[in-house]
């Protein structure tokens, strides 16, 4: 007897029914960005149909992302004035806490409001961190800034921090600096596989960086697997509630491997430059952006991925309504 395994793709009611991967709006997570003295939204040019917001903007696009239901958003602010030492992200009336506050207020609970951990958008050299008298990140004192940007963002309403700049022990500072707050229930979801990428090249436009050189000390090696794997266990038994990796399809191998061994949820990041790699081909005419769009996130989800964030995500609940 001739084995027949295309029985089961001959109708596209069937192929959906044995689907082993599926794709819901409710899997993905929005990062927008809102950015200080804006009187209405201004678009991304690297980034098409992608817009620094202000703060009643932002939060219309929360209420959109409620109504489409889509899991979750990632707020990045996006300062007028920044400083050697980031202090915009720690102050309560620092841009991104504005907005946290003011989408935790409309939403509440109905979507995942989530905060990007970082100082990278409010230093004025461009660093994941503060930097030591000759010129590199200082990883401990980078800690403790981080431990205090997350009381400020939970407070603010956040209820995910997400520390995204790779420096040692980052998740174990924020977790005590949480706890001794009584911000016992804000949930850590730890960049642990953060590649020094190329393809991160139109969120720096996002986010106006400032960064003079690369990140290469500190984020991980493209070459390189175990060390990423190493990171995320120590990042699980630090206190991480969930785990990233960033990028995700270039990475699909990473996303697998950490799903095989985590004990907690993977997220993946399709970041700015495959989200405008697709954008730019369909510009073109040369793929289908529907189709390419789905077809990238689809396999995000099936390396094991539980949680995606993407520029696509109200596209995505549009295209699957």
């Amino acid at each position: 007897m001739i084995e027949r395994p295309r029985r089961l793709r001959q109708t596209s009611a069937l192929r959906s029914l044995v689907a082993e991967t599926r794709l819901h709006p409710r899997d993905l997570v929005l990062p927008v960005f809102v950015a200080e003295g804006l009187g209405e939204p201004r678009p991304i040019d690297s980034m098409p149909g992608v817009q620094q917001h202000t703060l009643a903007s932002v939060v219309d696009v929360a209420r959109r992302c409620v109504a489409a239901g889509v899991g979750g958003i990632m707020l990045f602010g996006v300062p007028e004035s920044k400083d050697a030492t980031g202090s915009g992200g720690i102050d309560p009336e620092g841009i991104l806490n504005l907005a946290l506050r003011a989408v935790r207020d409309a939403v509440g609970d109905d979507l995942v409001v989530m905060a990007d951990t970082c100082l990278d958008e409010f230093t004025d050299h461009g660093h994941c961190g503060v930097l030591d008298e000759q010129g590199r990140v200082d990883n401990d004192a980078t800690d403790e800034l981080y431990a205090e940007l997350a009381v400020a963002q939970a407070r603010a309403g956040a209820h995910v921090v997400a520390p995204s700049g790779m420096m040692d022990g980052q998740v174990a500072v924020i977790r005590e600096a949480l706890d001794a707050e009584g911000l016992t229930d804000t949930v850590i979801l730890a960049y642990s596989a953060k590649y020094a990428s190329a393809f991160f090249g139109p969120f720096r436009e996002a986010v106006q960086s400032s960064l003079q050189g690369d990140r290469r000390t500190y984020q991980q090696d493209p070459a390189n697997i175990v060390e990423s794997l190493r990171e995320i266990d120590l990042d699980i038994a630090e206190g991480a509630d969930m785990v990233m990796v960033k990028p995700a399809m270039s990475y699909l191998d990473v996303v697998a491997a950490a799903a095989e061994r985590s004990s907690v949820p993977v997220a993946a990041y399709q970041v700015s430059g495959e989200y405008s790699m697709i954008h730019a081909a369909a510009a073109n005419g040369w793929i289908d952006l529907r189709a390419t769009a789905l077809e990238s996130l689809t396999s995000i989800r099936r390396a094991g991925a539980q949680v995606v964030l993407t520029y696509f995500a109200l596209d995505v609940a549009d295209w699957l309504a």
